[in-house]
């Protein structure tokens, strides 16, 4: 029952988020969140450094990703100590990833790939969590079932992933083909439901010059799908299925990857097939085929409240509180937009 209230919670949230994202982020105003003055021109004008809101959601994706991670490891009784370690080891891979894989696929110095990222977390997951188990568990006294510890991570990317799309609502990447362009009964289905996007700075003006225009909502439709599937594939998983539940959260996450690119404009490498849906299908066989192999937990009723209660820590809070941080920025500040800023007394308040 508590973790039927539990999902139905966390449904309501979701969904209340992405509602209020996707009606109000293609506005212009929500993609500059702050501007820091960095120097001082000739003129008397300061420079400034621009931080985003995609950073802010892009940093609030990730800790609520990981901390649902969390919640469901603690649920089957892996301790605290082993979920941190699993959850530093894949951010060491997959955060560092993000820019780097970009970077050689689409030649860009400043930007991101979230595909790049699982494709390398998923490649080096279960091998890294094997070797923790081999070489830190016998000193951190924690042995991670390699299934659960990576169902768990795929159902946290799927809700992080989700929610992460709202950052590039903001900042209007990763946006879909111009409505016209596209079969007539989608452009019927998707006429009420497209995406404006208005502002300059927002990437799908500058790059696909698509200011003013309609486009296939592609943000939206992967948001709603991802949520789902994390809460579907987390019902699975607090029942016990482990494998199940690793395999419904990453096949349809890299199934829709792959298949959702036909729907977008923006640049994804050359060639029929982009780097990122190839990088997805040869994830999807990967993990399938270890699946069988992967060791599992022992079925044991799942306590949803055990794993809520370890996020009540005060050094876990502090955790989540400087992940947010360093996500936000690394991920926040824009090099592609800049600020001009000047300030003044208000005479008439003296």
């Amino acid at each position: 029952m508590v973790n039927d209230a539990f999902l139905l919670v966390l449904a309501a949230l979701s969904a209340w988020v992405l509602t209020w994202g996707f009606r109000t982020l293609p506005q212009e105003q929500w993609q500059i969140a702050a501007a820091i003055p960095i120097a001082k021109d000739g003129s008397g004008q300061w420079h400034g450094l621009n931080l985003t809101y995609y950073g802010v959601f892009h940093a609030s994706a990730y800790v609520a990703g990981v901390a649902l991670m969390f919640v469901l490891l603690g649920a089957v009784g892996i301790p605290l100590r082993g979920s941190v370690t699993m959850a530093v080891l894949l951010l060491c891979c997959c955060i560092p990833a993000s820019k780097l894989v970009a970077r050689l696929v689409e030649r860009k110095r400043a930007t991101f790939t979230v595909g790049g990222a699982v494709f390398v977390g998923v490649l080096l997951g279960p091998w890294v969590f094997s070797w923790a188990n081999r070489t830190l568990g016998p000193a951190l006294g924690f042995d991670l079932p390699v299934a659960a510890a990576l169902a768990a991570a795929a159902i946290g990317y799927a809700l992080g992933e989700g929610i992460g799309r709202l950052a590039c609502v903001s900042f209007g990447c990763c946006y879909g083909q111009p409505l016209s362009r596209v079969a007539p009964w989608l452009q019927r289905l998707l006429q009420e439901h497209s995406f404006i996007f208005n502002g300059k700075t927002k990437k799908v003006a500058y790059e696909g010059g698509l200011e003013g225009e309609k486009v296939v909502p592609i943000q939206a439709i992967t948001a709603a799908l991802f949520v789902t599937t994390a809460l579907l594939a987390s019902a699975i998983f607090l029942r016990g299925h482990h494998r199940a539940a690793l395999g419904l959260a990453f096949v349809v996450t890299q199934a829709w990857r792959s298949f959702s690119e036909t729907l977008r404009a923006d640049y994804r490498g050359g060639g029929k097939l982009s780097a990122y849906q190839i990088m997805a299908l040869l994830a999807m066989p990967y993990l399938l085929a270890l699946l069988p192999f992967l060791p599992a937990p022992s079925a044991q009723p799942a306590d949803v409240l055990a794993g809520l209660w370890s996020l009540w820590d005060p050094w876990m809070i502090l955790c989540m509180q400087g992940l947010w941080c360093a996500i936000f920025f690394y991920t926040g500040r824009s090099v592609v937009t800049e600020a001009t800023l000047s300030f003044h007394v208000r005479h008439d308040r003296i």
